[in-house]
């Protein structure tokens, strides 16, 4: 993999957020590539429970003042960026006051779930591919992990189509267990639609459920790996049928040589 370029985008990362299946595999994982010569950057939200001081985050202001428009609402990006410690690993931080500012990730104190969820799963996607672009750094592989960087492969395959940049870019998404219960909001659809994004492309999204919103990962994927022991019958299932290549389940001791195999075989 020396000098192959992976994207890694994710909801949760360690060392910034709690450990968890999505957190430790978006660290091990491109910790992995970055052993073995890759070049790799990590993108995920900088929600407002991040220490910034422990963790040393700083605005990138050369990357940050755009606007992305999300449901006809123009907010603005700030870009952050630290280094994992003793890894030499860039993590860059997708952040707006009005979508990650709170002092927690996905819900409240009282754990409901952020009625804006989904503004800030599109928020996200854009904020990526903008910071992406500016950067004028090409992707072998963009590798998405977790829900709110789901709608990434939807936006990359229709509002980004036409971007020179990514002409050549792969999209494998890991899939994982059920995180959240009931829906993200039910106009979710329509924002997504605003951007131009064709209807047959995300009619899962008619009932945004964990479920669906995965199913409408896979269908814009190039690939797929299945991260969690964890993962509906259903979604295998839809998964297995999809017609997309796939990575069975694999053990944490294992993963490295199944990962970088299917990397070679199936993407690049």
């Amino acid at each position: 993999m020396k000098d192959k370029r992976i994207l890694y985008v994710s909801s949760e990362v360690v060392p910034y957020l709690a450990e968890n299946e999505v957190s430790l595999m978006s660290y091990d994982v491109p910790k992995m590539i970055n052993d073995q010569g890759g070049q790799i950057r990590i993108f995920m939200p900088r929600y407002g429970n991040i220490n910034e001081r422990r963790h040393q985050l700083h605005e990138v202001i050369r990357l940050s003042g755009m606007n992305l428009v999300v449901n006809d609402l123009d907010m603005p990006l700030i870009i952050k960026v630290a280094s994992i410690p003793k890894e030499r690993i860039q993590v860059y931080f997708i952040d707006n006051d009005e979508y990650f500012k709170r002092k927690a990730t996905f819900a409240d104190e009282e754990g409901v779930m952020y009625p804006d969820n989904d503004e800030r799963a599109i928020f996200f996607a854009k904020g990526v591919v903008e910071t992406v672009k500016k950067l004028n750094w090409v992707p072998d592989i963009i590798h998405v992990h977790g829900w709110m960087a789901a709608m990434l492969p939807v936006y990359m395959k229709h509002f980004y189509k036409n971007e020179a940049l990514f002409s050549d870019t792969k999209i494998v998404t890991s899939v994982y267990a059920q995180s959240f219960d009931g829906t993200l909001d039910m106009g979710m659809i329509n924002k997504v639609k605003f951007d131009g994004i064709p209807a047959e492309a995300i009619a899962d999204l008619e009932t945004p459920d964990y479920e669906n919103i995965i199913r409408t990962t896979v269908l814009n994927s190039d690939a797929v790996i299945i991260a969690s022991d964890g993962v509906s019958p259903s979604l295998t299932k839809f998964i297995e049928s999809s017609g997309k290549p796939f990575l069975p389940l694999v053990s944490k001791d294992n993963f490295a040589v199944a990962y970088t195999e299917f990397y070679k075989n199936m993407l690049l």
